[in-house]
């Protein structure tokens, strides 16, 4: 409300405040004409007609009449309109005393203006008084002269003076006999000199012509310079200034948006060669650039990233969904480098739907038959009380269409023990669904504790597809849209292409565009918000919102030397103020239960300001939207108010590109403000149009401003499209401007504290007030057991030795052009003790937050680590497929034809070993040296860390002492040399 009367008072309100002598005016009328030089007469005002002149006003002709005729029993004809009436109100004693009067009494009779004509005041009638008309008759407007003119007219009939502003005709007094003032040569003089002329400054200085200019101000006055006052200026100036800034924002987002078409869109998908991160000349990089040509690696297939495509369903029917799912695998993205990973928000049965959502999109994949039947496993949800712990159950297979056949994960949402028979168990909101995601990939990225779903995600998306902490970017779409077959494609090749890009988005296109003229009135507004919205902020890398049913953004991103990354999406400090589940407040709720998805986009910007948000004009998606206006009203009061709150985090960001009015940030300040204001201006623009229809005049900055806002997003169809029937939706989102400027605006902010999801999606059965926000109990603490990687395979490990099957999921899953043999053997995995192993002086620990799993053995066949941390590989674990690196893998396990060098010492218990090689011997393995670990080179340790009866073998490293011949063979090949197809792990 405060903004909304700002901007009246800047449109209405401004110019009488500061500007207090146009408070009764309505304007300004010239004296004489500027290219004739000669008198105007009155101009008509108000409709009214013309009116009479006194003093330099133009009085309003009926009320001047009415008033006369009361007081003084005066006849005004309407042959008096127009004329100059001032002699009839002629100067009192006070004003002209009697010294400078040549006569007793000023005569105040005025000739009629047509011939035969009575005079007015008649005879034996007294003169007009100024009490008879100012109360009852309104003036009108100012007679001016500027400067320029003034200069001009200093000889009679029109000799003019200016004192404080104010003009005097000395025509009577300096160039006729018949003056009825009787002034002094000395004031004569002075008089004549000051013609043309400013005599102010001069008239105050001298004490005697001081006294007679308030008998000529009283007597001669004519008019006004037509120079504004400071108040007015300033007035001026604020509205000049407001023209500006708005006009110059809207003139900049459109050559803006045009240039982005032209100049850069195609650069962003442009594929690539090579994926070498050159360094730019002038940069901190350059220095690394060799000066001596050398070849540039060549291309190779691998380097199509791994992408993630996350679908949140929630009601949606079969059809919606299977479109979504086809579309999805129908891509022309290499299928086994995409993973779909759907997540249906609880066991929810859409309105007119026979099954529920999960039962549906269970009924689309082909489960793998190697997989045990799904179990509900728990994980901390975004809920309130009991509801922080859900659980859901993976299922993992393929989804086949037209030729592609992609891995798929389905996450459903099954709730608690406590759910069972609320009407819509396991549902968290589509918030929980990107969290089940991004808590899974953070912790396989940093080694954290994970949940039983996380254990569970991790070998399912193994054993379909490969290990998770390869996949770089998220693909996030809603269950009810539909994908453009190249669009994976762009949108990885802008990934590709700049690794700054940390965010992007396509075009979303309305599919349901002739469902009714709510689907009507929707499809410009689609299609502006993109190319002329998102297209301007795409130059400067900051778009404000990327949607959440057709979005892009990376997961890590590689940084520095090759196999070295930061995370992106899965920083925890994103991840962490994304998963607040305290909303207590109107803001919060605001932001995080109506706009999740922008306010995702939010926080990227406000963690990565350096990094870019981009719009990719050429991946395209189509999206069914509302039909029914009440549909349309519910979803739109959820996007204005989230809008508003997530503005309000945004314009906050210092670091955002730009300074003061030429930055991202005052941009969003506008934004905000024109959001805010949407109802008020309209109304105002209603006014204006509604004002110059009836008047028969307008302004014409204001009309010139509307033509701008209104008809630059016309020309920018043209421009680029060159659809031209979108000139026709343009016009039928103009004929709805009312209902978008104005009744959506005002129902969001009479709703500003509804948080419900309204009319967008309807639930069989559903009550009012069945949500997920609300608290239900106390939640348990140790409810959900979170444990690291390596202690949940420790305990599946133990626990299928005990049951006697020693085939894990994760040892039936492996596939064998990731993990070729020979097989790596990594001692530390059989160390008594979880505690990562024990490294070298030349390779101490690093100090960051997280370790990396062992790597465990089943069968002979190695279970991978995450291989990326924050920021940096771990030189504990060096690459495999090359020479001793200091910042980690180059990525997971690659293929190798020969045993790595043996460059540090590695320690691991002499009993495990033991046991291990036992384990050997007994598979039937030839044994022509039956030397064992006991037969190596130990020595006692005396680290704190060891037990009291602890000995190491080392392998690979040099001992002072004498060596055994086993371990000269051992470091000679890195293998056992009884069991060659058991190999040590590259380990400094």
């Amino acid at each position: 409300m405060f903004l909304c009367a700002a901007v009246g008072f800047l449109t209405f309100g401004i110019q009488p405040v500061l500007c207090p002598s146009s408070d009764s005016l309505i304007g300004q009328q010239n004296i004489f004409d500027t290219t004739t030089h000669t008198v105007m007469g009155p101009q008509e005002v108000e409709g009214q007609g013309i009116g009479v002149i006194i003093q330099g006003h133009e009085f309003a002709f009926d009320g001047t009449q009415n008033s006369l005729g009361w007081f003084g029993k005066f006849v005004l004809g309407e042959e008096w309109r127009g004329a100059d009436i001032s002699k009839l109100f002629p100067p009192t004693d006070a004003q002209c005393p009697q010294s400078l009067r040549s006569v007793p009494q000023f005569n105040c009779t005025i000739r009629s203006p047509i011939p035969n004509g009575a005079s007015i005041p008649g005879a034996g009638k007294p003169c007009a008084e100024w009490s008879w008309i100012l109360p009852y008759s309104i003036r009108k407007t100012k007679r001016i002269v500027d400067w320029d003119e003034l200069k001009l007219h200093t000889e009679p009939p029109h000799a003019l003076m200016v004192y404080n502003n104010i003009i005097v005709n000395l025509t009577e007094v300096l160039y006729t006999q018949a003056s009825e003032l009787k002034l002094s040569p000395n004031v004569t003089s002075f008089l004549r000199n000051y013609v043309g002329k400013d005599a102010t400054l001069s008239v105050h200085a001298n004490a005697a012509a001081d006294e007679v200019m308030k008998c000529l101000l009283a007597k001669y006055q004519i008019g006004f310079v037509g120079q504004a006052t400071t108040g007015c200026m300033a007035a001026t100036v604020v509205q000049n200034i407001s023209l500006v800034v708005i006009l110059g924002v809207v003139m900049t987002r459109f050559f803006m948006a045009i240039y982005f078409y032209w100049f850069m869109s195609g650069k962003l998908t442009k594929p690539r060669t090579s994926r070498v991160n050159v360094a730019r000349a002038g940069t901190k990089k350059s220095r690394l650039i060799p000066t001596v040509a050398s070849p540039m690696p060549a291309y190779d297939e691998e380097e199509d990233l791994y992408a993630l495509i996350l679908v949140t369903c929630y009601s949606e029917g079969e059809e919606g969904i299977r479109a979504t799912l086809n579309s999805l695998a129908s891509t022309s993205y290499p299928d086994d480098k995409k993973l779909i990973f759907v997540v249906a928000d609880g066991m929810i049965t859409g309105s007119g739907n026979t099954q529920s959502t999960p039962d549906i999109i269970l009924g689309m994949i082909v489960q793998d038959p190697d997989l045990p039947p799904p179990e509900p496993k728990s994980y901390v949800a975004i809920a309130h009380g009991n509801k922080q712990h859900n659980c859901a159950k993976v299922y993992a297979g393929t989804y086949t269409v037209d030729g592609h056949t992609v891995p798929i994960i389905l996450v459903v949402k099954v709730g608690n023990s406590s759910e069972v028979d609320s009407p819509k168990p396991g549902n968290r909101g589509k918030r929980d669904s990107q969290l089940v995601l991004m808590n899974f990939l953070s912790r396989i990225m940093f080694d954290d504790r994970m949940t039983p779903l996380d254990y569970e995600l991790f070998y399912r998306i193994q054993h379909i597809a490969t290990t998770a902490d390869k996949y770089e970017v998220a693909l996030m779409v809603d269950a009810d849209t539909k994908v453009a077959p190249d669009s994976m494609d762009h949108m990885i090749n802008a990934m590709k292409n700049d690794v700054a890009i940390m965010g992007l988005c396509g075009e979303t296109r309305i599919a349901n565009k002739t469902a009714s003229w709510t689907s009507a009135m929707q499809v410009f507004e689609y299609y502006i918000s993109h190319h002329l919205g998102k297209a301007f902020e795409s130059v400067f890398g900051g778009v404000t919102c990327l949607p959440g049913c057709f979005c892009m953004y990376r997961i890590k991103a590689p940084k520095g030397y090759e196999g070295s990354w930061v995370p992106v999406l899965v920083n925890p400090d994103i991840v962490d103020e994304y998963s607040e589940n305290v909303v207590d407040t109107l803001h919060k709720k605001n932001l995080l239960l109506l706009g999740e998805d922008r306010f995702l986009t939010t926080l990227m910007l406000r963690n990565f300001p350096k990094r870019k948000m981009i719009f990719v004009p050429q991946a395209v998606c189509w999206t069914v939207v509302p039909d029914a206006f009440k549909v349309l009203l519910s979803q739109r009061r959820r996007w204005i108010n989230s809008t508003i709150h997530n503005l309000l985090e945004l314009v906050l960001v210092r670091d955002l590109c730009g300074i003061f009015c030429f930055s991202m940030q005052f941009v969003v300040l506008l934004e905000l403000i024109g959001t805010v204001v949407l109802p008020a201006a309209i109304s105002f623009t209603f006014y204006l149009i509604i004002s110059a229809i009836i008047r028969k005049t307008a302004e014409l900055i204001p009309f010139l401003m509307l033509a701008a806002i209104l008809g630059l997003p016309g020309f920018l169809i043209i421009v680029t499209t060159r659809k031209l029937v979108y000139i026709l939706w343009m016009l039928v989102y103009l004929i709805s401007l009312p209902l978008w400027n104005f009744v959506l605006p005002a129902y969001a902010f009479w709703h500003f504290d509804d948080f419900s999801w309204g009319e967008t999606r309807k639930v069989e059965g559903e009550q009012k007030g069945d949500d997920h926000g609300k608290k239900e109990g106390q939640f348990e603490s140790g409810a959900v057991v979170m444990k690291k990687w390596a202690e949940w395979e420790r305990d599946q490990f133990n626990s299928q030795s005990k049951s006697g099957n020693r085939k894990s999921v994760a040892s039936s899953s492996m596939h064998s052009q990731f993990f070729p043999a020979p097989a790596v053997l990594d001692p530390r995995a059989f160390m008594p003790s979880p505690d990562p192993a024990i490294v070298g002086e030349r390779y101490p620990v690093p100090n960051f937050r997280g370790i990396v799993p062992n790597i465990h053995m089943h069968n002979g066949v190695p279970i991978p680590p995450p291989s990326s941390v924050y920021g940096m590989g771990f030189p504990m674990v060096p690459p495999l497929n090359g020479p001793r690196s200091t910042v980690g893998f180059p990525g997971p396990y690659a293929p190798h034809t020969a045993a790595p060098p043996m460059m540090g010492p590695v320690r691991a218990s002499k009993t495990s070993v033991d046991a291990l090689l036992q384990q050997e011997k007994g598979k039937g393995r030839p044994s022509q040296d039956t030397a064992s670990a006991s037969t190596w080179s130990s020595r006692k340790t005396s680290s704190p860390d060891d037990g009291p009866d602890d000995s190491f073998a080392y392998f690979g490293g040099e001992e002072k002492g004498g060596e055994t011949s086993s371990t000269a063979e051992l470091r000679e090949n890195g293998q056992f040399p009884q069991y060659p197809h058991i190999r040590l792990e590259n380990i400094p």
